[in-house]
């Protein structure tokens, strides 16, 4: 069985050295000095950075492939035009990896909403002569999310180029409840503020306007599965009920439908086989992806996990590859 996983972060030594020096605009220091942190020393950046590792790491596991992304949060905390030179810098060193590697890495690039038609341009380079796989983006840019018209000429770019969205979590751009415990990182706010991005796309109408989008979201769906029989139930009821006190965009679908349409899943973070089966319910083997989330999670417990899974024989290979092969366009 081939083994691909989706959602591996990488940087570079140049790309590190250069964001390390870059200015943060207020509000964005401590998540981005946390990853910094994690990128200055010690065993998380070796993990990051050394590429001979990671593929003796696969090869003793079993795991065929990988699709690399650059570390999060990305360059979507940085000014714009220092954010606009990083991502074209990484996306090309990026794309090196790639051909230096064949068939053994692919890639999503990054782009930097912050200027929507520079990332519009950045996703033809990334689809085209980069030969790259798709794009990472790392949920909320300095608060705004993909719905907003601004970002129109990003999603008209990755609809045209057929470029999948992986739709990454980072820390709650409204961060007043999240804020003590740890709860706006990976232990709630990342999938909390995920989920919300998702859903903005869902309720919004973005999806009637861009319908051939290919959204992934991670951790088996950021909590969506859970709630999608509600989602649909109180959006009728709002569309019926509330009328004019709660405006709401007439869709074209119900939400759930979107969410089997133009949504795929990863495994990223979850082993557990009671979610795994709520996914497969919500959208089928055919649209869920094997995914670590290296280098922050345990490859050989993943990996293991999507071995010994209850599931029929066809529903782990959509799992372990073949869904990955069609949405990623991997050979």
């Amino acid at each position: 069985m081939r083994i691909i996983a989706v959602e591996e972060h990488i940087s570079t030594e140049a790309v590190l050295r250069k964001a390390h020096t870059l200015a943060l605009p207020p509000g964005e220091e401590t998540e981005v000095e946390l990853m910094r942190t994690v990128e200055r020393a010690g065993p998380l950046r070796s993990r990051l950075l050394d590429l001979d590792a990671r593929l003796a790491e696969m090869d003793a596991l079993g795991q065929d492939f990988a699709v690399l992304s650059l570390n999060p949060p990305g360059v979507q905390p940085y000014q714009p035009a220092d954010a606009v030179a990083l991502a074209g810098e990484f996306n090309a060193e990026l794309a090196a990896i790639v051909r230096a590697h064949p068939g053994r890495f692919a890639g999503l690039g990054t782009v930097a909403p912050q200027e929507p038609e520079a990332a519009a341009r950045e996703i033809a380079r990334i689809m085209g002569p980069l030969g790259l796989n798709g794009i990472m983006i790392n949920s909320h840019t300095r608060g705004h999310y993909l719905d907003e018209p601004r970002f129109a000429p990003l999603l008209a770019a990755a609809e045209a180029e057929r470029a999948p969205i992986y739709l990454h979590p980072r820390v709650p751009g409204m961060a007043a409840g999240y804020t003590d415990y740890g709860l706006s990182g990976a232990i709630w706010g990342y999938q909390a503020e995920a989920g919300l991005h998702a859903m903005r796309l869902i309720l919004s109408g973005t999806l009637d306007r861009y319908p051939e989008l290919t959204i992934v979201l991670g951790h088996l769906g950021e909590g969506i599965p859970f709630w999608l029989r509600r989602i649909d139930n109180r959006h009728a009821f709002a569309r019926r009920v509330a009328g004019a006190a709660t405006p709401m965009p007439r869709l074209e679908l119900t939400p759930s439908e979107y969410f089997r349409r133009n949504f795929v899943l990863t495994t990223s973070g979850i082993e557990d086989p009671d979610v795994l089966g709520l996914g497969l319910r919500a959208v089928g083997a055919d649209n869920i992806l094997f995914a670590i989330d290296t280098p922050y999670e345990d490859p050989e417990r993943a990996i293991a996990f999507l071995r010994e899974a209850p599931l029929t024989a066809d529903q782990r290979e959509d799992i372990a590859h073949r869904t990955a092969e069609r949405v990623f366009a991997l050979r």
